[in-house]
């Protein structure tokens, strides 16, 4: 096995290429992310489902990487806000199960099934705008139907006023890419929790009906209460999770389809259905690339190597979901037939993601209504065309430009 780190393409301009280099490698192998940082990208699927479930593996890196923990790491580091957000998907054991039940209480299957109507009628105005669209115009599908649905609905279901909406998925979407310059790294720590305090703030005063205000009721009843820094990491959380993630799966969904036009037919016809498509997209590319990051507790051995404690490690989701030693030679191909689409897409074990049911409901709903109202949807330029979006950590396009019509 080659011992030098393989230097990670920050710009994630070709994530299943990388992965499939890294895989080469061994399904753990060294990498140098952002920094000259190293750490252990996990590219198989077994040996990823293992580390998330492992107890010697902390979701709190802040803590237990020595690197950060002793000051040494800047926070004009590009990758900083990964390591230093405070909410349920960085604390570990009895912290993490307090919080995780708090924010789940506005997951249950109530609260979502309050979303549907919602969610309808965000897509019905959303395709209204797209029917004024000229024939033979192109749109890009991310930026005027994909994106704006899973931005507006996460805003209005947390209940983030109109005249702050902007600002704050303006920061969301600079902290997903992993290509930011030092200075807008900074800035976005101090904008994004500025922003999220305030409206924290004006929730305790004015409680709405939102995930917010059901979030800080259930804090409040609960014997030990979050503090502001808490609701304000869980609603960070739940921004991040909702916006660009679900996007991104739904326009690869879209690109698969329409380049699998027997498949497409398939489900139009009833012979398939929608939740096919949609499970063996999740399979296929989920919204994440790898999440920065988790940490070593102690000494592991996997994957013939050993991640030494202190080390950094990288679960590579997008990896682990066309592992071949999974899901076989055909595991590149998107297939709606296929026996085995389980995946370890939203997650696995107790940091899995809260969102599944959510997500999938958006694109029960999307994905039908834009194929009903445009039935002559194509790709206006070739799918090996389409640009990825500037990050390793997530898996998605820049944008997906459409032909709605003839």
């Amino acid at each position: 096995m080659d011992m030098c780190p393989y230097v990670l393409d920050r710009s994630g301009s070709d994530l299943h290429g990388e992965n499939k280099n890294l895989r080469a490698r061994g399904p753990v192998t060294r990498v140098e992310v952002h920094g000259g940082y190293t750490a252990w990208a996990v590219t198989g699927y077994e040996e990823a489902k293992q580390l998330l479930v492992d107890p010697r593996i902390a979701k709190n890196t802040k803590d237990n990487w020595p690197a950060f923990r002793e000051g040494k790491v800047p926070q004009d580091w590009e990758l900083y806000t990964w390591v230093a957000m405070d909410n349920m998907q960085t604390r570990d054991g009895a912290e993490h199960d307090r919080l995780r039940k708090l924010v789940a209480q506005a997951f249950t299957s109530r609260q979502v099934a309050k979303s549907r109507p919602i969610i309808e009628g965000i897509v019905h105005r959303l395709l209204d705008d797209l029917a004024t669209v000229p024939a033979g115009e192109v749109v890009d599908i991310k930026g005027r139907y994909f994106y704006p649905l899973s931005t507006i609905l996460v805003c209005d279901l947390l209940g983030i006023p109109e005249e702050d909406q902007a600002a704050l998925l303006r920061v969301a979407a600079v902290n997903a890419k992993t290509t930011n310059t030092a200075e807008e790294s900074e800035a976005i720590l101090h904008q994004w929790d500025s922003a999220l305090v305030r409206m924290v703030e004006a929730k305790r005063r004015e409680p709405g009906d939102d995930l917010t205000t059901v979030i800080i009721k259930a804090s409040e009843d609960d014997q030990a209460p979050l503090t502001d820094a808490e609701v304000v990491g869980s609603v960070h959380l739940l921004i991040g999770g909702g916006t660009e993630t679900t996007a991104n799966v739904l326009c690869h969904t879209v690109v698969d389809l329409l380049t699998h036009p027997d498949q497409l037919a398939a489900i139009l016809s009833g012979e398939a259905s929608w939740e096919a498509a949609w499970d063996e997209e999740i399979r296929k590319d989920g919204a994440v690339g790898s999440m920065p990051f988790r940490c070593a507790l102690d000494d592991i051995e996997i994957g013939g190597v050993t991640i030494a404690k202190g080390d950094l490690v990288l679960i590579n989701y997008a990896a682990a979901g066309r592992d071949p030693a999974r899901y076989g030679d055909t595991a590149d191909e998107f297939d709606i037939t296929r026996a085995d689409k389980s995946n370890l897409s939203f997650g696995y074990g107790r940091h899995r993601c809260l969102g599944p049911a959510l997500a999938t409901m958006e694109a029960m709903v999307a994905l039908p209504a834009l194929f009903e109202r445009f039935p002559d949807l194509r790709l206006a330029v070739p799918a090996a065309e389409l640009k990825p979006a500037a990050t390793f950590i997530f898996n998605g396009y820049a944008e997906v430009p459409l032909l709605l019509r003839g």
